[in-house]
């Protein structure tokens, strides 16, 4: 019973198994590694994660900690001898316990080799294999052994049974004789399953191998986007530098032209100091007769000389030419402080940013084209779009309008639906867009043929099979094509959309770009027009295209 009750103990309670590689959750109960993982991978498209036995939930996965010593009961466990209590010993040997070889349901006792050779060997006295419980083997209602059975009744009778009781004038059979047709008919439906069996190994089998491709697919996909980031490191170090350059060859010009005007201002300031210093010992002088022969300064150079010709030339002259070296004088100061000023520039933050939006953007294409797709420039087409649908000026930009947009006619022009398609079709390649919608009304993103029609319940995209679309309203989404919605098994809440068409595989995806992003639906298809973006919107919805 000791065995029983710790076997109990060791059982996963999802496989009902012995542990395998036993981990516990954060709540302390213990499963199978394996067990608990698909419980969790299952669990994974709800967003909750809760532990089967006590249903603690969690918003993230839970760590999963490794119990060894719990690994190591279940390995002694299965290590160790059947425990004595289960064990079927011989009535007789009563010094030493010696295991029992039959058991006589006449008598009630089992028989080692050496008792069971002077047991009594009477038709009456009936053996079996050794067991502690006569309860199954003799007539719960006449205590007498079961050696008939009643297919009528499926039971097992004694003597009395078939002669007294009340299955009495029933066809009945040796247990031996029944015993022999039940193996007959197992054997054969035995035979049956081995063919179904097969099957389910095969498609183990299958799946075994998708597994290891996917593992396969996962390490390989891994490996390159590990690449891929580290590229992108490379590559923003890369823009980085350069942007830091840029920066430094403005530094160095702006504070070199700095630099040398110091220099300049700081010779016109030692050529002012000397000429005060002079000034100044000059109005120490106490001689006046060589106070006024020397040259005066203050007149910038002029000279006695000059000053007596310009004495003895008339009035006019001298204010003239005064006044001209004056206005001179007053260039020269006007001019400096121009150029004082022209040097007192800024950095120059556009061309820096300009710098980093083109490294960026060169970042960009190169991940799009390393991932295997590009983002293409959609625009939609005005020839398309209903009179009630108003476009931006960008035509990135679809709006429910209650009054009519002034349209010229055309046969390309969706009439009673207001619909409107991108300029250009996507015949070939991976490609990617976003789209945002407002979370107002009804709206349809997806794909469109060009030959879809323009009037009618069928030019309604998703209605027909040449278009392929998300349907969007408050609180619901659905995949729709061919007239057939089917929910999509998230409800998003974020208002933006990221569309993947794959043509050559014929594979169109929307994704909820909420964190972490979601996965919607998928169709599958064999494309055999160009596909163009097409939107749909009801009720005071706008969808943009934002990528």
């Amino acid at each position: 019973m000791a065995s029983a009750d710790l076997r109990d103990e060791l059982d996963c309670s999802i496989c009902l198994s012995l542990y395998t590689d036993p981990v516990s959750l954060r709540c302390g109960h213990n499963f199978c590694r394996l067990c608990i993982v698909s419980a969790l991978d299952a669990q994974e498209a709800a967003g909750v994660y809760s532990c089967p036995d006590c249903r603690e939930e969690s918003p993230q996965r839970p760590a999963l900690e490794k119990k060894r010593k719990l690994a190591n009961i279940v390995e002694r466990f299965l290590s160790s001898p059947p425990d004595m209590e289960s064990r079927i010993f011989c009535t007789y040997c009563i010094k030493s316990p010696v295991p029992a070889v039959r058991t006589c349901l006449h008598c009630e006792t089992s028989l080692c080799d050496d008792h069971l050779a002077a047991h009594n060997k009477t038709a009456d006295h009936i053996l079996t294999d050794p067991t502690s419980s006569f309860g199954n083997k003799k007539c719960s209602v006449h205590k007498k052994v079961l050696e008939y059975y009643c297919p009528q009744d499926a039971a097992c009778l004694c003597v009395t049974c078939c002669l007294l009781g009340k299955h009495r004038g029933h066809q009945v059979e040796l247990l031996g004789e029944a015993s022999k047709k039940k193996k007959e008919k197992l054997r054969k439906y035995l035979g049956e399953l081995n063919p179904q069996k097969a099957e389910l190994q095969t498609r183990v089998q299958n799946l075994q191998g998708h597994k290891k491709n996917i593992q396969e697919k996962v390490s390989k996909k891994r490996k390159n986007i590990r690449k891929l980031f580290m590229d992108m490191k490379e590559q923003l170090e890369m823009a980085e530098k350069k942007v830091q350059s840029e920066i430094s060859r403005q530094e160095d010009e702006i504070v070199s032209q700095i630099s040398h005007l110091i220099k300049e201002l700081a010779k016109e300031e030692k050529e002012l100091s000397v000429k005060m210093h002079h000034m100044e010992q000059m109005c120490h002088v106490t001689d006046p007769i060589r106070l006024l022969q020397e040259r005066d300064i203050t007149d910038n150079g002029t000279d006695p000389t000059t000053v007596l010709q310009e004495l003895d030339q008339g009035a006019a002259c001298r204010d003239k030419s005064a006044a001209a070296e004056k206005e001179a004088a007053v260039h020269e100061a006007t001019k400096k402080e121009k150029e004082e000023e022209k040097l007192r520039k800024e950095l120059d933050e556009d061309l820096i940013s300009l710098t980093v939006h083109r490294s960026m953007r060169d970042i960009v294409t190169s991940v799009t084209s390393g991932l295997g797709f590009r983002v293409p420039n959609v625009l939609l087409d005005e020839d398309t779009a209903c009179i009630g649908v108003e476009l931006s000026a960008d035509l990135k930009t679809a709006t429910y309008s209650e009054e009519v947009q002034q349209k010229p006619k055309s046969p390309r022009r969706f009439l009673y639906y207001r619909q409107v398609l991108s300029r250009c079709g996507l015949s070939y390649g991976r490609h990617y867009w976003e789209v945002a919608w407002n979370q107002v009304g009804v709206c349809m993103i997806g794909v469109s043929y060009p030959s879809i029609k323009r009037k009618g319940e069928q030019s309604v995209i998703g209605s027909n099979d040449k278009s392929w679309c998300l349907d969007l309203d408050a609180g619901y989404c659905g995949a729709y094509h061919n007239a057939v919605l089917l929910p999509c098994s998230i409800r998003p809440t974020c208002p933006t959309f990221g569309v993947f068409l794959d043509y050559e595989a014929g594979r169109l995806s929307f994704y909820a770009l909420c964190d972490p992003i979601r996965h919607l639906h998928t169709f599958t298809a064999s494309f055999t027009e160009p596909l163009h973006v097409a939107f749909y919107v009801e009720d005071g919805a706008s969808v943009t295209i934002t990528s």
